[in-house]
């Protein structure tokens, strides 16, 4: 049973910075050849694309949402079976659940499709005050 575990939410004020985490373990997970994703919903919202990160046998490329351009930077370290998402310049906007997802075989066009994922956290819950 594969299980993905985030950590790292939590209150912070505008202009401030975070960093989740998110650890995947069971079973026979290949972690490595996953397409990671981070995903949001803020109260009374749709769950929305954040940003992506391809396998490393597909060139570990980054795609992000235009509304964290500039400000959130997904990375992984397949070694941990870990991704992390680094977010800066926090504005009470970012405020959401954050949720973390794997996907096997996406295709380009379906990454920023919540429904493509597999697997998902429970999430982890970002406020920032103004």
């Amino acid at each position: 049973q594969v299980q993905l575990a985030e950590s790292g939410g939590g209150l912070v004020q505008a202009g401030g910075s975070l960093r989740l985490s998110c650890a995947a373990s069971g079973g026979t997970f290949s972690f490595w050849s996953y397409t990671m994703g981070w995903f949001r919903q803020a109260p009374g919202k749709e769950r929305e694309f954040v940003t992506a990160i391809r396998s490393s046998g597909s060139g570990g490329r980054t795609y992000v949402a235009d509304s964290v351009k500039g400000r959130f930077a997904i990375s992984r370290d397949n070694a941990k079976n870990t991704q992390y998402l680094q977010m800066i310049g926090l504005t009470p906007d970012d405020t959401a659940v954050y949720y973390c997802a794997a996907g096997a075989g996406l295709i380009l066009s379906s990454l920023r499709n919540g429904g493509a994922y597999h697997y998902w956290g429970q999430g982890t819950q970002v406020t920032v005050s103004s």
